[in-house]
């Protein structure tokens, strides 16, 4: 039930995934995508690299009840996932999770205010 704009990479050569996290950033920023995906190892070195392109929230979830927080109280519009720690069934229940949850504003709309006014 989702568009998909799909970055790649189009081979199980080694990449930099700094390259491919601003790929995704930039669609989510720009408004190419409402949100974005990212895969890798462990998560941590994509969410990190998304995270610096103004306008991304991105996340490195590992379980479906940070996915849910993550989009409830943090508004985050990108997530990263491992293939490596995470098995395939959990990623798909984060994935269903973080497309199913809707930020809950209120008293987390002055939080997220505060995290954009830091780009």
């Amino acid at each position: 039930g989702h568009d998909v704009i799909d970055r790649g990479p189009d081979t199980d050569d080694r990449v930099d995934y700094p390259d491919y996290a601003e790929l995704v950033a930039r669609d989510v920023a720009g408004g190419a995508a409402e949100r974005g995906v990212l895969v890798c190892g462990t998560g941590i070195g994509m969410a990190m690299a998304a995270d610096k392109v103004p306008g991304v929230r991105a996340a490195n979830i590992i379980n479906s009840e940070f996915a849910a927080l993550c989009r409830e109280h943090n508004d985050a519009n990108v997530i990263t996932l491992s293939g490596r720690f995470v098995p395939l069934e959990e990623n798909e229940r984060i994935l269903d999770t973080f497309f199913a949850t809707d930020f809950g504003g209120g008293r987390h709309a002055g939080r997220v205010q505060k995290i954009m006014e830091l780009d």
